[in-house]
């Protein structure tokens, strides 16, 4: 891939971006061998889970807008800029961890979103400065982010394209939580340990969860609670249990 790095950390996979030249910016090259990185990794069954992040830097400082400068209506509705990769990276099944440190910014707090949840070094700064660009947000920033910080501080960050730093952003719900010291490491760390827990039990969680931000809430427990029975039809429910009970570790066997 010539613009991301892939580490292979036992049963996680890190993706670096690395487009140093640009802040990491998203470039159609760059989303198009994400999506295809991602979508490689989700038919692998030797990774269990994913971990994306940028450089100390920045994890992605925005689209890149070089490359859409130029372009007229006719050609990014032509091409569904950016969709097509946004929704092949929505449909990973695995878990997704973002690590950022640096600037997130734009595409790159949007592809942060996309992420099953962030972990953030104290130097992360999130914002949607679109608007700066006679533009909005394209892949989530008004979305996404609404629903995860509500109305009034995703209006304020798409209308003025002000920053939130690190502390802000735990504070609101973007993040999951801060991490002093190496970022990239606590993540391995973390998407290690899900690595460990039962497939099906993580898809049911992740498919669970996400199904919260879509429906209602007579319907999400309705989701929910049929995801927990069916986990009574799994050995890994039955080793589950034996192993809290019997007082050892659990070994899975994903079905």
């Amino acid at each position: 891939m010539d613009t991301l790095l892939l580490e292979r950390h036992d049963a996680v996979l890190l993706i670096r971006l690395n487009r140093p030249e640009a802040l990491n910016a998203l470039s159609r090259k760059l989303m198009g061998e994400l999506s295809q990185v991602l979508a490689e990794a989700e038919a692998d069954t030797a990774v269990r889970a994913i971990v994306i992040t940028g450089s100390e830097k920045a994890f992605a400082a925005g689209a890149d807008v070089r490359e859409m400068a130029a372009m007229t209506y006719a050609e990014v509705a032509a091409l569904d800029l950016y969709g097509p990769e946004a929704e092949a990276i929505g449909r990973i099944r695995k878990p997704l961890i973002a690590a950022v440190s640096g600037y997130c910014l734009g595409g790159g707090c949007e592809l942060a979103m996309m992420c099953d949840f962030i972990l953030a070094s104290e130097t992360a700064r999130f914002g949607q400065p679109e608007i700066n660009l006679g533009i909005n947000a394209g892949m989530g920033g008004t979305q996404r982010l609404t629903r995860l910080v509500g109305k009034a501080k995703a209006m304020e960050m798409n209308l003025t394209g002000r920053m939130m730093d690190a502390t802000e952003a735990e504070r609101a719900g973007l993040v999951a939580r801060i991490v002093p010291g190496d970022v990239v490491a606590e993540a391995l760390k973390v998407a290690t340990g899900i690595a460990q827990k039962s497939a099906l039990a993580v898809r049911a969680v992740k498919e669970s969860v996400s199904r919260a931000l879509e429906l209602p809430l007579s319907e999400g427990l309705r989701f929910e609670r049929r995801m927990f029975h069916s986990a009574f039809a799994t050995e890994d429910q039955s080793e589950g249990m034996a192993a809290f009970l019997e007082k050892r570790p659990a070994q899975f066997k994903d079905c």
